[in-house]
């Protein structure tokens, strides 16, 4: 570095001649010339906030947050209340993990690299798949990398990519993102009473498709009955097969390996995280065989010098660490600390505790859909289906006019439709339900 460094950052390496030449070839006179900053919003060195104590800030903050209104959140749709075990956040606030970026120096991390390990092994169980990842921001990001995935792996001409028409928005949108830059286009098929129109999908099938995506649960709740089938279509036409799923709902359906998924995506903190309202841990397992188009990182376990078992990140294909045009992904952000927490939360539940969460997840959907279903003008499910924590339900009054009074009585539920609302019981207390069934009675007269 050189020069003083006064008036700048002493990590900008520029003299001031540096900065008089920079200035001059853009035609400004100072650095704040670069910047249209209204004065109203301008930083002119006070924060003007009154000094307080630690226990009148407190008291302050409480006040502010006590203004919120409380509602009892039954609003699903890929973000999930579900309890957290105190020892989740115990250990996942260790400081050794909550000061951890990615683990780029095994000898000292160790003991993070054998959670992350651990978090890919259950994935993997749960998958009968053998190559699990254990850093993609999100669902919606783990179906962009599927795609791509699908169309470095094929050996043919394909790129189309179909997904339900019942697709989440966001998950749509950010799989468009992802292939903007390819030749690959992404279409819809056709659903039939909340799952796949399978007379429709093989209508849309040809040689010319690389991808097939299908969800189980749905957005809906619904649980996909045809897998195999869809599979099988998949092999068929020479398609890869992405199924859209969770830990939870693994821990009881069918595995994705047994039906002829290639690669499984989703949100795998439905474990570990409550509900965060966008924030995630995208799940992504795939098969052996394509162990070196994965993107992110996987760990690995291997022998030190001295023969004894140790962890280290095994492969690492994004662009920052290899020649870009041989990378598969520039995913940086390492999701590995809510990794770490899924891995706590699933290894706390233990295999039985994680297969009865799952079975609560029918039952209590089923229960609920049953009981309002008895409430005049209102019928539930929708579909004619098994569900899995939450359900459609149809009601005679205007969907949007339901919702606003059951916010008005301290529930939130989702509209998807003019006369259709959805339901979720995931996190939700029984005696919370009992309250929603009557104030739902008391609304849609």
């Amino acid at each position: 570095m050189h020069g003083s460094h006064a008036t700048g950052s002493p990590y900008a390496p520029h003299t001031e001649e540096d900065r008089t030449a920079m200035l001059e070839a853009v035609d400004a006179e100072t650095v704040e010339d670069l910047f249209d900053i209204p004065a109203d919003v301008r930083f002119d060195g006070q924060f003007d906030i009154d000094a307080r104590t630690e226990r009148e800030t407190r008291r302050l903050v409480r006040s502010i947050l006590g203004r919120n209104e409380d509602r009892t959140e039954l609003l699903g749709r890929g973000h999930y209340g579900y309890y957290i075990p105190s020892l989740v956040d115990h250990l996942a606030d260790r400081s050794e993990f909550l000061t951890s970026y990615t683990q780029y120096q095994p000898e000292i991390s160790q003991g993070f690299l054998q959670a992350l390990f651990e978090y890919q092994s259950l994935l993997v169980e749960l998958t009968g798949l053998e190559i699990a990842n254990c850093s993609i921001y999100d669902a919606a990001t783990a179906l962009g990398e599927a795609a791509t995935l699908a169309d470095r792996v094929r050996d043919t001409s394909g790129h189309r990519v179909l997904v339900p028409e019942l697709l989440r928005e966001e998950r749509r949108s950010t799989l468009a993102n992802y292939v903007a830059g390819t030749d690959l286009v992404v279409e819809e098929y056709p659903v039939d009473d909340g799952t796949v129109d399978l007379a429709g999908l093989e209508a849309a099938v040809d040689d010319d498709a690389v991808m097939i995506y299908a969800e189980t649960p749905t957005v809906r709740g619904t649980i996909e009955e045809r897998l195999g089938a869809i599979g099988e279509l998949a092999a068929d036409t020479d398609a890869f097969f992405a199924l859209g799923t969770d830990p939870i709902a693994l821990s009881l359906l069918e595995r994705p390996a047994d039906v002829g998924a290639d690669v499984v995506v989703g949100d795998a903190s439905v474990l570990g995280l409550p509900t965060s309202y966008g924030m995630g841990l995208g799940l992504f397992a795939t098969k052996e065989d394509y162990l070196r188009q994965v993107p992110g990182r996987l760990v690995g376990v291997s022998e030190d010098a001295t023969d004894r078992r140790a962890f280290t990140l095994t492969l690492q294909t994004r662009e920052q660490h290899i020649r870009r045009e041989r990378a598969t992904s520039n995913i940086c952000t390492n999701q590995a600390w809510v990794a770490l927490r899924t891995a706590i939360h699933a290894a706390v539940l233990g295999p039985s505790g994680m297969v009865d969460l799952a079975k609560r997840a029918v039952t209590r959907a089923e229960t609920l859909a049953e009981r309002i279903d008895d409430i005049v003008g209102v019928q539930a499910p929708v579909h004619d289906r098994r569900h899995f924590r939450e359900f459609v339900a149809r009601v005679d009054q205007p969907a949007s006019a339901v919702a606003d009074d059951l916010e008005q009585l301290g529930f939130a539920v989702h509209v998807v439709g003019d006369h259709e609302i959805q339901i979720c019981v995931a996190g939700v207390p029984d005696e919370q339900l009992d309250r929603f069934v009557g104030a739902l009675e008391e609304v849609a007269r």
